[in-house]
């Protein structure tokens, strides 16, 4: 309990995503009784301050029970109708279930895209504490209507990733992943309760996945990963044990809490660790060492190879020998400029380029380690 204490006193503001599997039943329809009773705790949350953001997985679980189709249609267009048929029927049962509450809800839609760029990112943060501001719940999901990339290229894994991005955006002190298992299972199957090495945790994983789930539990590690390298905590519970939100915050021993490996990451780190890079350079074993192991700037002289097309001020991947990448950050040159200047001494770049020159590739406050 006092493990917990440490890494969960001063929680303000909480990401809380929901699984399919949690909200629709054996038909493939939504549990109301489900919703209802998260909607109970959120507002027993909100009555102590604490600031509710909702991940809400179903809307294609939702939509396959209202238009009572047997199993899930493996076309895209007919998929991202059902989607929209299901975010409806999503919402309406959000509603329902706050309604008793006297709290509305807010639909936010996202696509991937949505966080790549800084604005939208940042429109984003403000969005969401404006709704806050207004005494409302958002209900944050994939836009599957015209995004692909959960449904056939499953970047998203079931919304996990999904929420760990809305949590960096929004600068959230927990993340929530509620699923019907208790949290992270070892290979006798019994839960751990305290995660401080990803790199353990990932030997942990088994392999076995729901029939409408999309993450299982690689996902969830992914998103663990991604927040807790951002000072965030983040716990995987199962959502149908009684009162779980309490019961967390209470610092109760359930499910499995990640706790943060390092200080918390500015806003604008969190949206360089979180953002798709645009293009990268291959670097050598020293400057990957430099950049990855001792926080310093990448210089040319440590790029061996360019990839992609960027433009100054885009954000890019710095991968090792091996592919692997190190960090991601924002280049100072161009992509035809990094080929021009790629193995160079500094003094050689300034010879070159004149006024034009940076010392630093990509300088170390605009990087982010992996």
């Amino acid at each position: 309990m006092e493990n917990r204490r440490q890494y969960l006193t001063g929680v303000k503001s909480i990401v809380v995503k929901l699984g399919t599997q949690l909200l629709t039943d054996a038909q493939r329809r939504l549990d109301g009784a489900f919703l209802a009773e998260m909607a109970g705790q959120v507002a027993g949350l909100r009555e102590k301050r604490l600031s509710v953001t909702i991940v809400s997985s179903g809307a294609i679980g939702a939509g396959l029970g209202e238009l009572k189709l047997a199993k899930r249609p493996s076309d895209l267009a007919q998929l991202q109708a059902v989607a929209a048929v299901g975010q409806r029927k999503l919402m309406d049962a959000w509603g329902k279930a706050f309604e008793r509450h006297k709290i509305p809800v807010a639909q936010v839609l996202l696509t991937r895209e949505d966080i790549d760029s800084r604005t939208r990112f940042l429109n984003l943060r403000n969005t969401v504490s404006a709704i806050h501001g207004l005494g409302a719940v958002p209900i944050i999901n994939e836009n599957d209507t015209v995004s692909t990339d959960e449904i056939v290229r499953i970047t998203f894994g079931d919304n996990d990733i999904l929420a760990a991005l809305v949590s960096h955006a929004l600068g959230a002190d927990l993340l929530v992943l509620l699923t019907v298992v208790d949290g992270l299972l070892d290979g006798e199957g019994r839960p751990v309760r305290l995660v401080t090495s990803l790199e353990e945790a990932k030997g942990l994983v088994r392999e076995e996945k729901s029939a409408l789930g999309r993450g299982g539990m690689d996902s969830k590690l992914a998103a663990a990963q991604m927040v807790t390298e951002c000072g965030q905590a983040m716990v995987v519970a199962d959502g149908r044990a009684k009162g779980i939100l309490k019961s967390i915050l209470d610092y109760e021993v359930v499910g499995t809490l990640f706790a943060p490996r390092v200080k918390r990451r500015t806003g604008r780190s969190r949206w360089i660790g979180a953002a798709r890079p645009v293009g990268a350079v291959v670097v050598d074993d020293g400057a990957a060492a430099a950049v990855g192991k001792r926080n310093k700037s990448l210089l040319p002289a440590g790029i061996v190879a360019v990839e992609g097309v960027f433009e100054q001020g885009d954000l890019i991947a710095i991968k090792g020998s091996d592919g692997r990448t190190v960090a991601q950050g924002l280049c100072n040159y161009s992509s035809g400029q990094v080929e021009q200047i790629r193995g160079r001494k500094t003094a050689e770049v300034r010879e070159m380029l004149g006024e034009a020159a940076y010392d630093e590739v990509v300088h170390r406050d605009n990087l982010v380690v992996e």
